[in-house]
């Protein structure tokens, strides 16, 4: 049985491995990015078993799977969630794949996870998981409050940037940026991935690793290398804002 873990958080990614170790499931390789393991699939034979978390670092894991569908080429191992997602978004797919399992993950329904697993070895079907209706799930959940304003800190003072403000959202030096409409910058306590849980995601979109971008701060969309797209803000001028050659048919989508 061949095994892999695909998980961001390389700390948790270590933890989840010791906790198979002693139900004698081993790992085979461990990979922290869409990107990352769009190239290991691409190379290597696929793993009878993947224990896959939901938010990467470069974006969401359903990514992975739709490139191969766009390739007309299908990843057919046996997927188990681990995931920080509540109940309440995981229904949509708690019929489809072979268990999730919710961070902090507990050792017991990681045990009866894998026996599920096991227990379907024999037959070697490949699983149909509807991941575009997953992700509509994770990402539009149902009578979901979108937050609509920021509260920075300035000096000894607090001031509160609305949505309608922001020109984007960015990542720095490990640090995550609010730029807003009038040309100023905010360091704020948060990180684009949480930004993509909180955000509506009808108005904003994380173009990149380092972007999320509202639809309304758009002033002009060119061509860029490697089919990549570069969208130009009204004021943000210090780097370009590039949308990923992985990201550039969903963002089209959005715009349209």
């Amino acid at each position: 049985m061949t095994t892999i873990i695909i998980e961001d958080e390389k700390p948790a990614a270590r933890l989840l491995q010791r906790k198979l170790d002693k139900l004698n499931i081993p790992i085979g390789v461990m990979l922290h990015s869409v990107e990352e393991a769009i190239s290991w699939f691409s190379a290597n034979k696929h793993p009878d078993l993947i224990f896959l978390d939901i938010q990467l670092s470069d974006g969401l894991s359903f990514e992975i799977f739709e490139h191969f569908v766009k390739a007309k080429s299908e990843i057919k191992s046996a997927v188990i969630f681990t995931t920080a997602y509540d109940e309440y978004a995981l229904r949509a797919f708690k019929l489809n794949s072979i268990d999730y399992l919710l961070k902090p993950i507990d050792e017991d329904d990681l045990e009866i996870a894998v026996s599920k697993f096991k227990a379907r070895l024999p037959k070697q079907e490949s699983l149909k998981l509807d991941f575009e209706e997953i992700k509509k799930m994770l990402t539009n959940p149902f009578d979901k409050n979108y937050k609509t304003r920021f509260t920075v800190k300035i000096g000894q003072h607090l001031k509160v940037i609305t949505t309608d403000e922001i020109e984007c959202f960015y990542s720095e030096n490990k640090g995550t940026y609010i730029h807003t409409l009038d040309n100023r910058d905010y360091l704020i306590d948060s990180t684009l991935e949480v930004l993509e849980q909180e955000l509506d995601l009808k108005n904003f979109f994380r173009v990149s690793r380092k972007f999320i971008i509202p639809l309304k701060s758009i002033k002009e969309i060119v061509l860029y290398s490697n089919s990549r797209l570069k969208v130009v803000l009204p004021t943000y001028k210090a780097e370009e804002v590039i949308v990923s050659r992985e990201k550039v048919q969903d963002f089209k989508t959005w715009i349209g």
